[in-house]
């Protein structure tokens, strides 16, 4: 990601003003590095979609703002750099971060069914292959989080490009991890596989793997993995960054833009099936995360339900790509899939030809 961010402020000529465009001050940290939890206390301040307008709910696309946080904590310096996300049962969140930490907290939902806050809140690293916490960058950098059918988690990890296997165990805890079948590619040192997940559509071991550039592969835990068609952004500045299972065959993608003088965006899209060639595949919706709505380096994605019956969508951000001004939010929307055509009508029976 970093190269990519580097070629984007080169090309500006080094205009970084348009990077500053939120006012709130930076996270609340403690002075110097405390013991990393495994409890901590999490500080989620609301924020609305538009602060110019804090009633406003409605984004285009027929997408519903569903409440957004800032997340700090006074605990531990650790919280931040956060690169994707799961919502399991119980609205409990999973995230890693790009430091090998797992981040686990239960989502609060007022009584309009909107995100108000986080409980719970509990920090813990990644361990290795020899079961020790996973130290330095380069070997710890966690980009993609995935949850298999049984349980078991699969995380992406950059600069030692690679993916690991951790089995749940019977309390719900992270196992020791093992390899898993990776794309046979070589990656950038900072541009890898920053989506993953599972794809029960193609069998209870499939997964899809996304690289920043936008491949897109088809693994599978008793198989090599095999290339499907690129998940591209708008232009060369944005970088696919997550994926969220969908229904069926469709999968959710997140593509991440930046450059200095129009700053963070960020696009969810709805994608039919993205086994299909280019051609085939279909786009349900798009979300765009732009304009006044509260932007940073969008990285995790996932999907679930709200209590309104819509599609929940949860996006979340890494705060440390280029500003020290930057957040971690947490942002929701809520969307619901229009119908599905009727089925065309039978054709009326043919009459019989009379023969002459």
């Amino acid at each position: 990601m970093r190269a990519r961010l580097a070629l984007t402020l080169a090309l500006a000529g080094g205009l970084v003003a348009g990077c500053a465009e939120h006012a709130a001050p930076p996270p609340v940290i403690p002075a110097a590095p405390v013991k990393a939890g495994p409890e901590i206390t999490v500080v989620a301040t609301p924020i609305p979609m538009d602060e110019a307008d804090p009633t406003k709910v409605t984004a285009e696309g027929g997408f519903t703002y569903a409440g957004g946080l800032v997340l700090t904590s006074s605990d531990t310096t650790r919280l931040h750099g956060l690169s994707d996300l799961r919502i399991g049962a119980g609205d409990v969140l999973t995230a890693i971060s790009d430091e090998g930490e797992v981040f686990e907290a239960k989502i609060q939902l007022d009584t309009a069914g909107r995100l108000a806050g986080l409980t719970g809140g509990k920090l813990f690293p990644l361990t290795g292959l020899d079961g020790r916490p996973l130290q330095g960058k380069r070997n710890a950098d966690a980009e993609g989080l995935a949850v298999m059918p049984n349980g078991d988690r699969l995380v992406s990890f950059e600069g030692d490009h690679r993916i690991w296997l951790y089995p749940t165990q019977a309390d719900g805890g992270w196992g020791t991890p093992r390899a898993v079948p990776k794309p046979a590619t070589i990656l950038p040192e900072n541009e890898g596989m920053e989506a993953l997940t599972a794809y029960p559509a193609a069998g209870p071991d499939a997964y899809l793997v996304g690289g920043e550039e936008g491949e897109v592969w088809l693994c599978r835990l008793s198989a090599d993995c095999k290339s499907l068609p690129p998940q591209s952004g708008p232009d060369f500045t944005w970088g696919l960054t997550a994926f969220a299972p969908f229904q069926g065959t469709a999968v959710a993608t997140l593509h991440r833009g930046y450059d200095p003088i129009r700053g963070w965006r960020a696009i969810v899209r709805f994608i039919s099936d993205p086994t299909l060639p280019l051609a085939r595949q279909r786009t349900a919706a798009s979300l765009r995360i732009d304009g006044a709505m509260p932007r940073d380096n969008f990285e995790g994605l996932a999907l679930s339900g709200s209590p309104s019956g819509a599609i929940r969508i949860y996006v979340l951000s890494d705060d440390g790509a280029v500003s020290a001004k930057q957040r971690t939010l947490l942002l929701a929307f809520d969307w619901k899939p229009p119908p599905p055509p009727p089925p065309a009508p039978a054709a009326p029976p043919r009459k019989p030809v009379r023969k002459r």
